[in-house]
């Protein structure tokens, strides 16, 4: 047995990569499904097409190696995270599309949580009270879908996070699991006790019964027994998509920290085995648990970093690949005095403001279509930038270098100007898919495939690092007017 195949379910596609002992990729695939938006703020997925596109890639990366399920030594899963799907425990069908975690149909319904009990729901999840987090989506489930909360309080219905879902499917509905990494982002799951909260749980009317069991990330779960090319493979790992890309960068000791720069942005600090409850709202989340250690992570959230270039596309029209804006920031020699606040979908941490709404300020008469891009450009780095500085006054960690992954770490000159406004390295990694990296990393130890975490580093490299140029007076002004235009973009949407 030479490889690991990690299934990367994410966001917006499917992906399933091969790794060998050297954490090489030795073959790849990827699928992209339907996004669904039956109302403004609404966003959906089909689960079965989310399941039907991880198995094409799975026997088709196969397929292109020309591997067989004997040569893999085990599977590691990691999956878009809060996303929230249920379906009929007997027939195995969705009772209704997977609320995605974007999905903003119950934030009225937090905003009313949130009056009464922030607080005790922080001590408990270490989050903030958001539509972002499942347990909202699943309440609406229950409420709104014709004979689902009587399914539920019979125990004939079931909920679960992608990787539950995968699971059920992949061994033929005999394992109902998830991890704890997922667990912690439910908004129902105590990161103290590691136990489904029986306060919370009533809270939102969820019934026990329909929660999966919450492994550790790292161990033997069971076989694929559904799926012939791929039957009798363990299933060895489980862990959400952030975590495992921490994971993935060996960011195991703490104070070690990663961005992923993707539709948006995610940072994430190890802080090793004792939560750390932020002052700052960041959020206190479970990294991933081996054997009896269970460790942590500060983290912060961009909703759109990406995915404004993808706006700068599809919406404005000012590119006509999401590859070219780095060449039309690039003509212009700073962004004019042009500052781009894409809070679309409202802003996350530090700010969690759900009324925030996007904003281009400082345009005059000499402003072309290459300022705003390089704006755009420039407001993923001001987005990771507040998070760190948050972080840093949380876990007191002074940082020295961040290490980064994503699609968006390509943009030589966003890590160049991530580095300069930060005042500190930026490690881009040699391996780019970090995320599925981390997932065939927890799966491989727990097969023996990879002995010791010392065993990875020996794998560990980076592609290229960026240093800071930016002269400390020009980064402080910069920065003081993104604060500006950022106090002007809160609370828009009243």
């Amino acid at each position: 047995m030479k490889y690991i195949l990690s299934l990367d379910q994410g966001t917006t596609s499917s992906r399933s990569i091969v790794f060998d002992r050297e954490s090489s990729i030795k073959c790849y695939s990827q699928k992209e499904y339907k996004q669904i938006f039956p109302k403004s703020g609404w966003v959906e997925h089909d689960p079965l097409e989310i399941w039907e596109s991880q198995i094409e890639t799975a026997v088709e990366a196969l397929r292109s190696g020309q591997l067989t399920a004997a040569e893999i030594a085990a599977i590691g899963i990691t999956n878009q995270r809060e996303t929230a799907i249920v379906w009929d425990k007997n027939t195995g069908d969705p009772i209704y599309n997977a609320i995605v975690w974007q999905d903003r149909r119950t934030a009225r319904f937090c905003d009313e949580i949130r009056r009464d009990h922030a607080q005790s729901i922080k001590e408990k999840t270490g989050l903030e009270v958001d539509a972002y987090f499942s347990a909202s989506k699943i309440n609406w489930l229950l409420e709104n879908v014709d004979g689902a909360r009587k399914k539920a309080e019979n125990g004939e219905i079931l909920f679960g996070t992608v990787d539950s879902w995968l699971v059920w499917k992949l061994t033929s509905g005999e394992k109902y699991i998830t991890d704890v990494s997922n667990a912690s982002r439910t908004m129902l799951f105590n990161i103290n006790s590691l136990k489904w909260d029986e306060e919370l749980l009533e809270l939102f009317k969820i019934p026990r019964k329909i929660l999966p069991d919450v492994r550790t990330s790292s161990e033997v779960y069971g076989e694929v027994t559904a799926v012939k090319e791929l039957n009798g493979i363990k299933i060895a790992g489980i862990a959400g998509d952030q975590q495992a890309a921490l994971f993935g960068q060996l960011c195991t000791e703490p104070g070690l920290s990663k961005n992923t720069y993707g539709t948006g942005c995610f940072l994430l600090q190890n802080i090793g085995t004792e939560p750390i409850l932020s002052k700052n709202r960041m959020l206190t989340t479970i990294a991933w648990q081996i054997g009896d250690r269970c460790e942590y992570a500060l983290e912060g959230s961009v909703f759109i970093g990406g995915a404004v270039v993808q706006w700068l596309r599809d919406s404005l029209g000012i590119i006509e690949n999401s590859g070219d804006v780095e060449k039309l920031a690039n003509s212009v020699k700073d962004n004019g005095g042009v500052y781009f606040v894409p809070a679309f979908a409202g802003l996350g941490a530090p700010h969690w403001d759900q009324n925030a709404r996007g904003m281009i300020i400082g345009l005059t008469r000499g402003t072309g279509k290459a300022h705003i891009a390089r704006a755009a450009v420039e407001s993923i780095a001001f987005q990771v930038a507040d998070l760190l500085d948050a972080m840093q006054r949380d876990s007191g960690v002074e940082l020295k270098e961040l290490r980064v992954d994503g699609g968006a770490s390509r943009n030589e000159n966003l890590l160049q100007f991530q580095a300069d406004i930060l005042g500190i390295s930026v490690a881009r990694s040699a391996v780019t898919e970090t995320t599925a990296l981390g997932a065939a990393y927890l799966a491989g130890l727990a097969v023996g495939f990879w002995k010791n975490r010392e065993d990875l580093t020996k794998n560990s490299s980076s592609d290229r690092k960026f240093r800071p140029k930016m002269p400390t007076e020009q980064r402080k002004m910069l920065r003081e007017t993104w604060r500006r235009a950022i106090e002007r973009a809160l609370d828009w949407e009243t």
